[in-house]
């Protein structure tokens, strides 16, 4: 007698079909994926918007070799649905959230139980989905990379993205001043909403805004730049900086080269570093999560930090909010609701 074939469980996910815009994607149904030793299987409630995407659907962000890669999606909240052999941080029906290497775009996703953070009491999918790729790459890049102490002055470009929102909101709560730049007044205008003292308008080519920070720190510069943007901001940073200032480079949509004078570099003994989440191992990515997790959370839940959310949208209404973001019309984050 054959053998009856056993139905394997499907979930949604939304796949890229070809390189190019968010017409590209497509929703196809994929086999649910079972978690391992130390993972959980997460339903997905929301999922947060990040460049990346728009990036990695044109085909110019690759995803790591672990992951999916045609499903986009870097961060999620949703609630645990089952958990793997040796998992013990979480259970069934615990509301988590957190950064993956891609694969957020699906109905059910499995990461390793230490890279998860548990949801703040009260805070809703949206909220939560709208933290982890914003907070954790502004406390890395800050904090345990950038050194930031309280008293000092950082220079956040693009301060008006979710990234910079996230950033001037953890400078505030560890006392430190903020200089914020960006392309759109409109957009600025919002930034006295997350403790920004000062905001230079950049609509020019190269950008302008060193005199602006030497002035609004009584001409000594900022002791820290996170920058989001790279290419023809960064000798302007330079000089923007004070003796022994320190360059966060985080975000190259500006540009991967530009042309800079390394005698600033020099004289000034500034440090410029590089970094990226996507492509760390999976230690350090737990490590991060964990410091943010003993370090951010309860700022939140405190009322400290918060979210800065620009909207939320219906899975159905993705290729739009992708769109809103292309066309750098967004305050904060995009969220989707997966259900």
């Amino acid at each position: 007698m054959p053998a009856i074939p056993l139905e394997v469980p499907a979930m949604k996910v939304l796949r890229i079909t070809r390189p190019g815009g968010p017409e590209v994607l497509a929703e196809e149904e994929r086999p649910e994926p079972v978690p391992g030793p130390g993972e959980i299987l997460v339903r997905v409630r929301a999922s947060a918007l990040n460049r990346a995407d728009l990036l990695q659907l044109r085909g110019h962000y690759p995803a790591p070799p672990d992951v999916a890669p045609d499903v986009p999606g870097l961060e999620y909240a949703g609630e645990v649905v089952a958990v793997g052999p040796r998992a013990r941080r979480f259970q069934p029906g615990d509301r988590v959230m957190g950064l993956v290497g891609g694969g957020a775009w699906s109905e059910l996703l499995v990461t390793h139980e230490r890279e998860a953070m548990p949801v703040p009491d009260g805070m809703d999918f949206a909220d939560a989905a709208a933290l982890p790729e914003a907070y954790l790459t502004a406390f890395d890049a800050l904090v345990l990379q950038g050194e930031l102490k309280p008293g000092e002055t950082v220079l956040v470009h693009a301060v008006a993205s979710g990234v910079g929102s996230a950033a001037a909101l953890i400078c505030r709560a560890m006392g430190a001043r903020v200089v914020g730049t960006g392309r759109n007044a409109e957009k600025l205008a919002r930034a006295a909403d997350w403790g920004v003292a000062r905001t230079v308008l950049c609509d020019t080519k190269p950008p302008r805004f060193a005199d602006a920070v030497r002035e609004a720190t009584g001409g000594r510069g900022a002791d820290l730049c996170l920058d989001l943007v790279g290419g023809g901001y960064v000798p302007e940073t330079l000089d923007a900086l004070a003796p022994r200032g320190r360059l966060m480079l985080v975000g190259l949509v500006a540009g991967t080269a530009t042309e800079v004078n390394l005698g600033t570099v020099l004289t000034k003994r500034l440090r410029v570093t590089g970094t990226v989440l996507r492509s760390r191992p999976l230690e350090e990515k737990m490590a991060l999560a964990q410091s943010a997790e003993r370090h951010l959370l309860p700022l939140f839940r405190s009322g400290a930090l918060r979210p800065v959310v620009d909207a939320v949208v219906p899975r159905s209404d993705i290729r739009q909010a992708l769109e809103r973001m292309a066309s750098n019309d967004s305050v904060g984050k995009l969220v989707v609701r997966w259900a």
